[in-house]
């Protein structure tokens, strides 16, 4: 029936949602650009600025706060004004936030500087909705490829922030002031992208009808397997990844070479994109999903195995290639489980149960790395890599004893 359908899809259809995939995943590089800077960044200046070292990745909370607070926000917004529109709204909000952190960077300010990772943080939440927009506006037969192609996006940014926060952080006398300068300009590259996306703004009906409650939806089995397969598989990438750059730091190791093992966490992130989701089709959601479990398991196990480069470099690719299984699996998850007139707040809901574990994540890494070290950091990480190969397991039973649920 999939081939059928495809085969009379109209051309023009077809046509727009491979436009709009392109001008998403441009967006989503650029997203990344901003995201892997300042992932790379954020909890560097904060030990720079910070009284109390423990407090060194607070600002990179703070981004995360920014968005957990805007997410919910962002999708129903986005119901009301249209993907475009909602996106330009997000893109302005993090160039505020970018031009609050370079005059806290210039002024030595370490509590405006997390002020200015807060309202950064705003745009990181638009910018979540990409893949989305993606998938809603995609036909049924192309949309697990639309959200991998998407997401591939991140790749570029991947590469592109790190190496541009090396080039940049010591180009004013002001060290690192220079590299949030940039992201101004990247920022405005974003805005003039987005001009080109061609999303249809919802119908006044769409934007009226509320469909089922939200607690009615989020109480679905498939719904909660994906929220835990998304919320924890970012958890426990954040969770590490936020305390990489300071835990080799700590072990000796150069800037640049955190900032190599960041670039190269990002390509684990997003270069499976380029496949992914051919992955879904051939083999299922939840197949994709435990490989993702079981490549976490693999990171933390390498982490644990020493503090050299190699170390870092191996468990952040693992980590980056997990986190990929997992997240495009639990998006292509997750809209099975809504009508078109509930996407807003089951989205909404969904990004805002993300965001509450990655502020989490992220508060509890700087603190954990600070006070037992980078080990028990990994070992912290292992009851959450188990809770979702247990959801995932779960799910696997339950739809191969109960297949017309599929």
């Amino acid at each position: 029936m999939t081939r059928l359908r495809s085969r009379h899809r109209p051309p023009y259809v077809v046509i727009a949602a491979k436009r709009n995939v392109a001008v998403l995943a441009t967006c989503q590089a650029f997203l990344l650009t901003v995201s892997a800077t300042l992932i790379a960044l954020n909890g560097l200046v904060g030990f720079a600025l910070a009284t109390d070292k423990h407090l060194a990745t607070l600002p990179v909370t703070g981004w995360v706060v920014g968005g957990a607070l805007t997410t919910f926000f962002a999708s129903l917004l986005m119901k009301r004004i249209g993907r475009r529109a909602g996106f330009t709204v997000g893109t302005l909000a993090g160039m505020a936030g970018a031009t609050i952190c370079s005059w806290a960077i210039y002024v030595g300010s370490f509590w405006l500087f997390c002020l200015g990772t807060l309202v950064f943080g705003a745009h990181n939440a638009f910018g979540q909705y990409y893949r989305f927009a993606a998938a809603d506006a995609a036909p049924v037969e192309f949309r697990s490829k639309a959200i991998s192609l998407v997401i591939a996006g991140g790749l570029v940014g991947g590469i592109v922030g790190p190496t541009a926060s090396k080039w940049t952080k010591d180009l004013l006398p002001t060290a690192y002031l220079s590299a949030y300068l940039f992201l101004i300009g990247v920022l405005v590259l974003v805005l003039l992208v987005l001009q080109l996306l061609r999303i249809p703004r919802p119908s006044a009906a769409e934007s009226r009808e509320g469909g089922r409650p939200l607690v009615e939806i989020m109480m679905q089995p498939t719904y909660i397997v994906a929220v835990i397969g998304a919320g924890f598989g970012y958890g426990i990438m954040n969770l590490l990844m936020t305390a990489t750059p300071l835990a080799m730091g700590v072990c000796g190791h150069p800037y640049s070479a955190a900032a190599t093992v960041i670039s190269w966490h990002v390509v684990g992130m997003f270069a499976p994109s380029l496949f992914t989701g051919h992955l879904i089709r051939r083999f299922g959601v939840l197949t994709v999903m435990m490989a993702g479990v079981l490549l976490e398991f693999l990171c933390v196990v390498v982490a644990l195995g020493g503090v050299d480069v190699a170390n870092f470099w191996a468990a952040l690719v693992l980590l980056g290639v997990g986190w990929n299984f997992l997240f495009i699996g639990a998006t292509t998850l997750i809209t099975e489980t809504y009508r078109p007139e509930e996407r807003a707040k089951a989205q909404g809901a969904n990004k805002l149960l993300i965001f509450i574990i990655m502020a989490t994540s992220s508060f509890a890494s700087g603190m954990v790395l600070e006070a037992r070290g980078w080990d028990m950091l990994n070992y912290l990480a292992l009851p959450f890599v188990a809770a979702v190969g247990l959801a995932v397991g779960w799910m696997m039973l339950r739809r191969r004893h109960a297949p017309a649920a599929v």
